[in-house]
């Protein structure tokens, strides 16, 4: 069990690894790796999901459980919008293909038009982290 301290700074932590993935992956994405690209975009998301649901008292140890926790407390709640849930489930996805399918190719088709929806997608949920004042 965690204290309110240490929740926050395991909090603090995730939303500054997610924002440093991010800056990352742009750099990956200007160099033309789409495989890359699109696992670092996901783990980009991934990192402040995981922020949200630890500000909010919930984990999970595999990717299939997160993503299933913040479909039951945010997407199905209304909290973040349906849409912005398929992006985070599309991003999944195109991740597994990028990393485990050998029969199928990433490529810029597949990465850019995701790439505007990413900064949405941060931005909305470290709102949410930072309301309360939850983090400075």
């Amino acid at each position: 069990m965690l204290t309110d301290e240490e929740r926050k700074a395991l909090v603090a932590n995730k939303v500054r690894r997610s924002r440093e993935t991010w800056m990352e992956t742009q750099g990956i994405i200007e160099n033309k790796f789409w495989h890359a690209a699109a696992n670092r975009m996901y783990y980009t998301c991934y990192y402040m999901v995981t922020a949200l649901l630890l500000k909010n008292g919930h984990s999970s140890h595999t990717h299939g459980g997160t993503i299933g926790l913040f479909g039951l407390h945010f997407i199905k709640t209304g909290i973040v919008s349906s849409e912005l849930g398929k992006f985070y489930s599309q991003l999944y996805e195109l991740r597994q293909i990028g990393d485990y399918d050998d029969w199928k190719v990433v490529t810029e088709v597949d990465v850019m038009p995701l790439v505007p929806t990413v900064e949405v997608f941060l931005d909305t949920l470290e709102q949410l982290i930072r309301e309360d004042g939850y983090l400075e």
